[in-house]
């Protein structure tokens, strides 16, 4: 049995929370955050406001940080130093240094590290790495991306409005989108952006060249309330692959439509299975790899540089 400690119950734990809680190997112990009515919808976990305070008390197998960016890396050093393995929210961090000063850190106390990319988890897209990976439709020629927002106005002390605590959009959004194209493709062999960046807002769009094949993605926080919305479109030789506005559909040159929607009935007369939950599932990789003893090897230090890079040069 796993014993796991949280800190940060901010909005990201609200999907971390549950997930830890639904394992049945898994004890979520404590959780930690400096503002004690964040805890008060979890009577039955151990509060604490200081995190020193609850690794001493609990000695947890590994602490999941939920924190904002700018904390990520001075607490993941003090519990790996500790010889607490820990889960990171992503980004690591605004400077891309910091990644192999952290996996320096676990290789030396022995423990692991992992930065919890989640899209390398959400079926949609690894149906799209699938297809890259296996070339059922053929190569891919071109792609787009989207994550579009309005401008978070929730976050503690106003820090995600921070840029030099934040990173704004390129960080807080766009990342995901990037960090699955270096996943799935590696590492862009030239990159295209415009940007459109004021106080109050930040909007930009960026084409990614990969060899034969390019995608463009877009990314904003709006000062108009726009909803929230993110997908993609893969353009491959023999289908393209769209998920957005609720649907997951492939549309193949050889079968036609096909409807990927988790519920939805396809041609064929089956029912496509359940979405499965993407933050259940990378807790769940991690939490198997300290169970294991097996590097938590599908997040790479080098990927999370080269986005780092990538990010701070937009």
């Amino acid at each position: 049995m796993l014993k796991v400690c949280l800190i940060g119950v901010g909005g990201i734990s609200g999907a971390h929370i549950p997930a830890w809680l639904g394992m049945e190997d898994v004890t979520l112990a404590g959780i930690c955050d400096i503002r004690p009515e964040q805890m008060e919808q979890y009577p039955d976990l151990h509060h604490y406001a200081d995190m020193d305070e609850m690794l001493e008390a609990e000695k947890p197998d590994i602490l999941d940080i939920c924190l904002p960016t700018f904390l990520h890396v001075e607490y993941a050093m003090r519990a790996m130093e500790k010889g607490i393995n820990v889960l990171c929210e992503k980004p690591v961090s605004l400077h891309e240094e910091d990644a192999e000063k952290l996996y320096a850190c676990a290789e030396k106390n022995g423990v692991k590290f992992m930065v919890a990319h989640v899209l390398r988890w959400w079926d949609e897209y690894e149906y799209i790495k699938e297809l890259i990976d296996t070339k059922k439709y053929g190569k891919l020629l071109s792609g787009e991306m989207h994550r579009l927002s309005p401008i978070p106005g929730w976050s503690w002390d106003g820090w995600m409005q921070d840029e030099k605590r934040s990173g704004f959009v390129p960080f807080d959004l766009h990342i995901h989108d990037l960090d699955f194209l270096v996943y799935a493709l590696g590492e862009p062999t030239a990159v295209h952006s415009h940007r459109s960046k004021r106080p109050e807002q930040d909007y930009f769009c960026v084409t990614y060249e990969f060899g034969d094949a390019f995608v463009t993605a877009e990314a904003s926080w709006y000062a108009a309330p726009i909803p929230f919305d993110a997908g993609f479109r893969f353009q491959f030789e023999k289908a393209v692959v769209i998920s957005g506005g609720g649907k997951f559909m492939v549309y193949s040159v050889d079968e036609g439509a096909i409807d990927r929607t988790p519920g939805a009935e396809n041609e064929t007369g089956g029912i496509d299975l359940p979405a499965t939950n993407a933050y259940a599932n990378e807790i769940r990789y991690f939490a198997a790899c300290v169970k294991e003893n097996r590097p938590a090897d599908k997040v790479r230090p080098q990927e999370l540089k080269a986005v780092c890079h990538i990010l701070n040069n937009l």
